[in-house]
């Protein structure tokens, strides 16, 4: 049988969700709304020490979902401020990153629009109690301003002293379901850029000497993901259709959702249908892909359609959370 290399060909996910390791986790739901989160401790030393939360969701575009999702996001910046040890008192920095010229990587500079800014008015001595020392500041990619984004935010913490940051950034994910669906918290610091291989220096409190929360949301996948998911949905249709053949004959296709479907092809009958292909697992599928697609420039990066109207929307919503989380009694 034909063996195919794929030791040389990988890909990168921002989400700690869809790590390939088995790690430990605890979930609610609530409101159709799923939580996962996971601690790593020192044993785990593929992964950055710190707290990791998920909030999975299936929309956000109508008022009930959008509250709903609040309400969750709400708790859970909370709780990693609490479990990062912030006081109350502790002067924030926000830091917007990304590109503002490029849609799918402006969600640091939509949540900086709607974030409460008042340092100006502590430094005035007309803050009213409750409300925390909040700056923001958006350092923008290298590409426009020729500077690395921790090296403008450096400067910002020596000049203004903040005793946190909390970074927002896009992510990449592996999995086209949580494009703009999935917000991920943690305390570990950020890597700008990771997801689509264009790192850049670390944010970290082991870089910049305080604590950093890092709050980003899925908003690109690769080509390569998105031909390795329709294989698999491919096979779950199948298997729906051949098992729901009767049921549905009545219904228009457009409407079968058959991924509420826990079956799927067994390995004979996918290594029938797709030959080599139906016997390798997702992971391999996804990495054959890139052997495919990477070598004459086709792995593309690639959104939704919707990119312009859910930024805005995810901007709102991360923005109003952090108001509602670092102020107030």
């Amino acid at each position: 049988m034909h063996s195919i290399d794929l030791k040389n060909f990988d890909l990168r996910s921002d989400l700690i969700i869809e790590s390939n390791t088995n790690l430990k986790s605890t979930s609610y739901e609530e409101s159709n709304i799923k939580v996962d989160y996971i601690k790593i401790d020192k044993e785990n030393l593929n992964k950055k020490v710190g707290d990791y939360i998920t909030i999975t969701f299936k929309d956000i575009t109508d008022s009930t979902n959008y509250n709903n999702v609040l309400k969750i996001l709400n708790k859970e910046i909370k709780r990693i401020i609490k479990l990062t040890k912030i006081k109350k008192k502790d002067k924030c920095l926000i830091v917007g990153l990304g590109n503002s010229k490029s849609t799918p990587d402006s969600l640091g500079y939509e949540v900086l629009q709607n974030v409460l800014v008042t340092r100006h008015l502590d430094l005035l001595n007309v803050m009213e109690d409750g409300f925390r020392n909040v700056s923001i500041i958006e350092p923008n990619v290298i590409g426009n301003t020729g500077i690395e984004s921790i090296d403008v935010i450096e400067g910002v913490i020596k000049k203004t002293k903040p005793d946190f940051i909390i970074a927002i950034d896009s992510l990449a994910a592996i999995n086209i379901e949580r494009i703009e669906k999935t917000i991920q918290i943690t305390n570990t610091g950020i890597e700008p850029g990771s997801g689509i291989g264009n790192n850049r220096h670390e944010l970290s409190n082991k870089t910049l000497n305080i604590p950093i929360i890092a709050i980003g949301v899925p908003t690109v996948v690769s080509s390569g993901v998105i031909v390795n998911d329709t294989i698999r949905y491919l096979t779950k249709k199948i298997s729906y259709q051949k098992n729901n053949l009767d049921k549905d004959k009545l219904v228009p296709v457009d409407n079968l959702n058959y991924l509420k479907d826990e079956s799927d092809l067994s390995s004979s009958e996918k290594e029938q249908l797709l030959g080599i292909i139906g016997t390798l697992s997702d992971s391999e599928i996804r990495k054959l892909v890139y052997e495919v697609l990477n070598p004459i420039g086709f792995n593309l990066i690639v959104s939704t359609k919707e990119i312009d109207f859910t930024i805005k929307l995810l901007g709102k919503l991360i923005g109003t959370s952090l108001n509602n989380c670092l102020h107030g009694k």
